[in-house]
């Protein structure tokens, strides 16, 4: 953490069991935030009372708004990059072969009306390689005008390491906000990418905020890390006052590097989703890629402070229909909404 945000932390010199657990709650509901050695202690609390203090504080600063967005992949394949989960890299050898440069105005267009006529609230246009041109770049920016003429959906995008002028070109065009995870720990990275570094996307994110865009950051858990590299990957997030933090769990693709990790038990997932509750009380903590693996379609998940959702297909894995999720909000008793509606 920086000095700022240490200087904001307070942290209980002798935890003991619930007590802390029922501490740290009241703490975070006064609006302290929590320390690296706070959240350290949460994770061997017991599952269900964290779960369930993390719901109370998810239900306090956020009510019961329902954060639903879905992704395009507006760009395919032959990656650059080396992410040793993705099945996109051109450094490996894997079942997906489809390979297509950025998708026309009409057909992003198109898929932005479909989103926005099932209630989406954004729509968020994703390319692979480490970063677009600036003749795509100028290129999107004319499809972002349509869709935002168009149709009332905001636009996120991820188009990878940009500099300041460049978002600030797809600000003016009609974007709202930028996607650019930071995968996990600063520690942990180089296991996950080398062709790329954990400061290059730190300082995308940076460039993003300069030229006035909001900042959607998470990670993937299921890598190989530590609840301790999950840990520092949030509290890197929150310094740079990123509030939409998408949690994905590895979906081992084979032919990766990661094809054979273990995929993490709901019951992981769930702390893990409960413990970022915590360190970002007020934000949309947002389950992403992965949820497909999920029997209850995350359902418990949106029981321990998880209050957002990508919906229908991610990039190259098959994810729930837009009417499979609304229906399991509304079950829930969430509502679909953003903070232009609160």
């Amino acid at each position: 953490m920086n000095s700022a945000e240490n200087k904001n932390t307070k942290s209980i010199s002798s935890p003991c069991g619930s007590s802390f657990l029922n501490s740290a709650k009241r703490r975070v509901l006064d609006g302290e935030l929590l320390s690296r050695e706070d959240a350290v202690l949460l994770a061997d609390e017991p599952l269900f009372e964290l779960c369930q203090a993390a719901d109370e504080i998810r239900s306090h600063f956020c009510g019961n708004n329902f954060d639903l967005c879905s992704i395009v992949n507006g760009k395919c394949g032959r990656c650059s990059e080396d992410c040793r989960y993705c099945a996109q890299s051109v450094h490996y050898h894997t079942s997906c072969t489809e390979e297509y440069p950025l998708l026309s105005s009409e057909e992003l267009v198109r898929q932005a009306r479909f989103n926005a006529a099932h209630g989406v609230l954004r729509y968020s246009i994703v390319t692979s390689g480490k970063r677009l041109s600036d003749a795509e770049i100028d290129n999107v920016c004319g499809s972002i005008r349509q869709i935002r003429r168009q149709t009332n959906i905001r636009v996120c995008v991820s188009f990878g390491l940009l500099n300041e002028a460049q978002f600030t070109k797809l600000r003016l065009a009609g974007v709202s906000r930028v996607h650019c995870n930071l995968e996990s720990s600063e520690r942990f990275f180089p296991s996950v990418c080398t062709t790329h570094t954990w400061q290059e996307k730190t300082e995308t994110l940076k460039a993003a905020r300069r030229a006035g865009l909001e900042l959607c950051s998470g990670g993937i858990i299921g890598l190989g890390e530590t609840m301790e590299d999950r840990i520092d990957m949030v509290l890197s997030i929150r310094s740079l006052g990123v509030k939409s933090v998408p949690v994905n769990l590895l979906n081992p693709i084979p032919g990766t590097p990661f094809a054979h990790n273990p995929v993490l038990s709901n019951d992981e997932l769930r702390r893990t989703v409960a413990i970022f509750r915590f360190l970002i009380p007020d934000g949309s903590i947002r389950l992403a890629g992965g949820r497909g693996l999920l029997a209850d379609k995350g359902e418990a998940c949106f029981q321990s402070g998880a209050n957002a959702a990508i919906s229908g297909d991610m990039l190259t894995t098959s994810g729930y229909s837009f009417e499979t999720d609304r229906e399991l909000i509304r079950r829930l008793g969430y509502e679909v909404r953003d903070e232009r509606q609160i």
